[in-house]
């Protein structure tokens, strides 16, 4: 498979429950394309034993808070690098990149750096404050192999991890205080970034509060 001339990139944006991971994924399976996912990179920065390490742990597992941009913005250049030297690199999709309006005029220059903002759509799943706050309460995550469960469809009838087997637990930051306060980060903070790119109409929105088969054929119908 020959590396692409104009790599595609898809940035997704919405809420914490919208449901962005699992469409992220879908667009990776069908177009062949990297996955960087930002609560990925940061739960596997935790587990160094250092000072950042433990910080992290505590920021945003105890007290649910941000994390700070400058060490987003250089989870994601690590991981840029890597992509931009693959012999067959196609394109990426980018989960949760995007938090504050400062990350995203950051990704935009580190996209033009590395020569892939020609093919760039940026999605909005878009779900109510209700319905996210309903799906957090009830999603799970696999205890073997970090996988999460949205509370929605056939996922809801699983008792084990559909693809290890692994048992299920309701994750700490699902509970109802870190729930409160990462919608609340999401409208002080990612409310400005989506008003960035819809002024530069950027923006593709999507009705995430449909079943996630018809999320995923509105997003590939708007991007075409």
């Amino acid at each position: 498979m020959k590396p692409s001339k104009n790599p595609k990139v898809f940035i997704i944006i919405g809420p914490a429950g919208s449901g962005k991971g699992t469409q992220a994924k879908l667009l990776q399976q069908r177009f062949k394309l990297g996955y960087l996912d930002c609560g990925g990179a940061v739960r596997q920065r935790q587990k160094v034993n250092d000072f950042t390490g433990r910080k992290l742990l505590e920021i945003s597992w105890r007290k649910g808070e941000l994390v700070p941009s400058f060490l987003i913005s250089d989870l994601w250049v690590d991981k840029l690098e890597r992509l931009k030297n693959k012999p067959h690199f196609r394109g990426m999709v980018l989960d949760g990149w995007n938090r504050t309006l400062l990350e995203a005029q950051l990704l935009d220059e580190s996209l033009e750096w590395y020569e892939w903002n020609k093919n760039v759509k940026i999605l909005l799943i878009k779900v109510s404050n209700k319905e996210s706050f309903n799906r957090l309460t009830k999603r799970r995550q696999c205890r073997k192999c970090g996988r999460i469960i949205p509370w929605l469809g056939s996922f809801k009838e699983l008792k084990r991890c559909d693809k290890c087997e692994g048992k299920l637990f309701v994750r700490r930051d699902d509970r109802l205080k870190a729930i409160s306060m990462r919608l609340a980060e999401y409208k002080k903070e990612t409310i400005p970034t989506i008003n960035y790119y819809r002024k530069q109409k950027r923006l593709i929105e999507i009705n995430g509060e449909q079943s996630i088969e018809d999320v995923f054929k509105e997003i590939l119908k708007k991007i075409k």
